[in-house]
C-alpha cells in the first residue's frame, strides 16, 4: 500500500478510516479515535495519512512512507 493515502473522513455522526482498495476500514465515534487508528495503519503500511474536516476538505497530511512522520498542513 506504499504511497497511497489513508483517509480520516466524516461518516454519518462519526468518523471513518478509509483505505484505498477496501473502502471504510473502521468507523469511530470521535475524530480523535479515527486519527489514532489511521495513524497506526499508516505507520504499518508506510502510507500517507490525510485528515479531513467535517466539510470534506483535507486539513492535515502526514506521510509515513519512509518509516517516520513528515507533517504537512
Amino acid at each position: 500500500m506504499a504511497n497511497r493515502g489513508i483517509h480520516v473522513v466524516p461518516s454519518g455522526e462519526g468518523w471513518a478510516v478509509e483505505v484505498p482498495d477496501g473502502g471504510a476500514h473502521s468507523i469511530f465515534v470521535t475524530q480523535e479515535e479515527a486519527i489514532a487508528a489511521g495513524t497506526e495503519l499508516a505507520k504499518r503500511e508506510k502510507a500517507e495519512l490525510l485528515i479531513h474536516g467535517r466539510d470534506g476538505r483535507i486539513r492535515v497530511r502526514e506521510s509515513f512512507c519512509h518509516g517516520r512522520p513528515v507533517h504537512r498542513g
